[in-house]
């Protein structure tokens, strides 16, 4: 039998919990707008960053052509930048750190929520692979350094020395004066993220990079952190990012752009939106970020701080490379 007392504190309680739920719904992200998984409009869609995703979607096509899921496709595309000695900011060839060491950093997420990711990871050649065991064979998402090594040499990958000659000869360069300066699109290479679309509306993404060229060793940029530089929601659309690591971490960028697409923002709306969140609050001129996304329509777009970031497409089995636009283009300068 409810008492006077107990009756009393339910009657004064329930207005103001009226209240609050009358004021959560007023607000706009509180809108209960949904994308619902299901089947993509535009079909199996692939996105990568920089003119070299554009042999990265290839390979990830034609893993789905092969009847492979969306997560074995982004596994496959970005595993061929993640080998090319030629691209000095991914893998083996990578630029190395302060002490002439190479360093790997990756993720990969599918639209469920899965994933897994290594960061400081070192004579490996392929991390996102050992990202995607992470995922799949342990109940962590992140592991790091001699774990991380341990953990994929358990998982039956060999050890590979990363370092080529080339870059080997650009650090020894380098150690003469061991000065630092950021580049803006730097050989326009950088980390590559890519998202994917299969035709039934499931997405996954990964993405993976050597970091930044001669780093404070122990250096962890966004790649490997999931809602920095990758986001996967199969209910909204996915995300990637590529430029200074450290930016997009202080705005959990990739989760942004997700969570604008799910306030109803188009990609290129949503990506523009998140680039503005770093304009505002950082010293933007020094660096690059730039934003890829793809909502479960298929639909994608692309927004970047400095023009001059580049975009691999794969859409009805046709590959291409388009210019994104930025905020410096925007506003004049």
């Amino acid at each position: 039998m409810i008492n006077r007392r107990s009756f009393l504190r339910k009657t004064l309680l329930l207005p103001a919990l009226l209240s609050v739920k009358n004021v959560f719904s007023a607000l706009p992200f509180h809108s209960g707008r949904r994308h619902n998984a299901g089947s993509s409009k535009e079909g199996p869609t692939v996105l990568s960053t920089w003119d070299f995703g554009k042999e990265a979607n290839q390979h990830a096509w034609a893993s789905l052509e092969r009847g492979g899921s969306v997560v074995d496709a982004v596994e496959a595309g970005v595993r061929v930048i993640e080998a090319d000695p030629s691209n000095s900011s991914v893998g083996y060839g990578g630029l190395p750190d302060r002490d002439g060491k190479v360093t790997l950093d990756a993720c990969i997420m599918d639209g469920d929520g899965n994933c897994g990711g290594v960061c400081y990871l070192q004579d490996i050649m392929h991390p996102v692979s050992v990202a995607r065991k992470v995922m799949e064979n342990t109940p962590h998402v992140l592991i790091a350094g001699k774990g991380a090594l341990k953990f994929a040499l358990s998982q039956g990958f060999s050890r590979t020395n990363l370092l080529t000659v080339k870059s080997k000869e650009a650090w020894k360069k380098w150690k003469k004066k061991s000065e630092y300066t950021t580049e803006i699109n730097r050989e326009r290479h950088d980390t590559i993220g890519m998202v994917a679309c299969d035709e039934k509306g499931r997405l996954a993404g990964a993405c993976t990079t050597s970091g930044m060229s001669y780093k404070l060793p122990g250096r962890i940029g966004d790649s490997p952190l999931i809602g920095a530089g990758l986001f996967v929601d199969d209910q909204v659309g996915a995300a990637t990012a590529t430029g200074l690591g450290e930016a997009v971490i202080k705005t959990a960028g990739s989760f942004l752009v997700v969570e604008f697409m799910r306030q109803g923002m188009s990609p290129r709306e949503a990506c523009e939106e998140a680039v503005m969140r770093i304009v505002e609050k950082q010293n933007y001129q020094d660096f690059q970020v730039c934003f890829l996304a793809m909502n479960t329509a298929g639909e994608y777009g692309a927004f970047s701080i400095h023009p001059g970031f580049s975009y691999a497409v794969s859409k009805n089995g046709k590959h291409q490379v388009f210019g994104s636009d930025s905020y410096l283009k925007k506003i004049g300068k």
